[in-house]
């Protein structure tokens, strides 16, 4: 059996459980920021860009093109941690996303300034999409390697269930502003507290940053003298084939997860056959199960190993996606939470072990600018655009179930590189 990718350059020591907990927790900003995004999209819409229809379209749109810069802050930020350090390219990510929010929440309306608020508004997204870029792949690293060996899935997995935290939080704080306030006051001066709060939350994990160590296995390589002075050239010089196997994970994981719960609402919305209370009512479900399955899947991969929990999870997602959004479209309520249900636990559990599993494929030298070319660019392309490709299929072809097909399809796409892929789960090493 190969030896670990990851045990190759183990490091000597991990991290404190303070340091551990501070990196897991920093995922709640990001996708509290994304979240929010994304269900007060109408209101942001009037705000910024004016009443009508076209609003929405043109707020929406402009979100999808930040999301691209994503992947240059992946490369960009994935440069600073593999060059200097993963401690100081954290603090530096969530100084800019600190920065990015409170700049939103102080932004003038289109009431204001005219056209020139929806452009700011879109500038300071393009910011925030860049320093979120490396972030979560970097508190991925970070935890990987200050992690116990025999406990990385796990550990690894809680960015994901944090991730979903922050999910949470957003739909909770959207839903108190909009029950709590009247629609004139939301429009006016309401939408600029969830941007505040965001604010507040994201200075808050900086402080808490600053305290944190930094990753043992850096420290080895400064130690080492292996720190690559060009860690994007080295990577591509070295590890193409493990960019090949992050791609491919990180594709089951955004489709599982960008179609397979965040697009849910949207297609219900859609397909005309659930309500709008419905609907969030099973996104919220999803989110929970998301929070409680991903540390039970990035365990069981600490004791199976990553290789065969994944092919499992991408047999999954070949076999049942299309049943699945059947049920929540048209099945009776107890179908469609059964749908939502084990759409979610398959999404997440893809999350969870996807986490180490893709960190794992690099040694410690160039990790970050690995993960950037294989994890990020898979979740701009299958994560970002894969919802819109939904929409426009099924408008275009009249099949409300193309969503199911398209996670089924990119699952037979990936499993036979899941199925030839080295193990890299601590046991392997000593198993060789």
């Amino acid at each position: 059996m190969q030896p670990s990718l990851i045990n190759q350059s183990a490091p000597r020591a991990v991290l404190s459980r303070a340091s551990l907990a501070v990196a897991a927790c920093s995922t709640i900003i990001e996708w509290y920021d994304f979240t929010l995004c994304l269900y007060f999209a109408t209101v942001l819409s009037r705000v910024f860009f004016g009443p009508g229809e076209a609003s929405l379209i043109t707020a929406l749109g402009g979100f999808a093109v930040s999301y691209l810069m994503r992947p240059l802050g992946a490369l960009v930020f994935g440069h600073i941690g593999d060059r200097y350090g993963r401690r100081r390219m954290m603090l530096l990510s969530m100084a800019l996303m600190t920065c990015a929010m409170l700049a939103t929440a102080l932004l003038p309306t289109h009431t204001q300034i005219g056209n020139l608020a929806g452009w700011l508004l879109l500038l300071l997204r393009c910011l925030m999409a860049f320093s979120v870029g490396g972030e979560y792949t970097g508190v991925v690293a970070y935890l990987l390697e200050g992690a116990q060996p025999s406990r990385r899935g796990l550990i690894t997995s809680l960015a994901a269930a944090a991730s979903e935290v922050g999910a949470l939080l957003a739909v909770g704080v959207c839903a108190l502003l909009v029950y709590g306030l009247p629609a004139t006051s939301v429009d006016t001066w309401g939408w600029r507290l969830p941007f505040l709060l965001g604010a507040i939350l994201a200075g808050g994990v900086w402080a808490a940053r600053s305290t944190m160590q930094e990753s043992p296995d850096f420290e080895r390589q400064q130690e080492a003298g292996t720190v690559p002075p060009e860690p994007l050239r080295y990577t591509l010089r070295h590890h193409r084939a493990a960019i090949l196997r992050t791609f491919s994970i990180s594709a089951l994981g955004s489709i599982t997860y960008y179609v397979g719960i965040t697009y849910v609402p949207t297609f219900l919305a859609t397909t005309g056959q659930r309500g709008e209370g419905e609907a969030l009512g099973l996104s919220t479900i999803a989110a929970v199960v998301v929070i409680l399955v991903t540390p039970f899947v990035g365990l069981l991969s600490d004791q199976l190993g990553r290789k065969p929990v994944l092919t499992v999870l991408a047999v999954a997602s070949a076999l049942l996606p299309i049943t699945l959004f059947s049920f929540m479209r048209g099945g009776s309520a107890g179908q469609a939470v059964v749908g939502a249900v084990i759409l979610a636990a398959v999404a997440g559990g893809v999350s969870a072990v996807g986490a180490a599993a893709t960190a794992e494929q690099f040694p410690g030298e160039g990790r970050l600018s690995g993960l950037a070319l294989g994890a990020t660019a898979a979740t701009a392309i299958f994560g970002g655009l894969a919802p819109f490709v939904a929409e426009l299929l099924i408008k275009y072809t009249g099949w409300p179930l193309v969503p199911g097909a398209m996670i089924a399809l990119v699952a037979l796409l990936v499993l036979p590189v899941l199925i030839t892929m080295p193990e890299t789960a601590s046991f392997a090493n000593r198993q060789a």
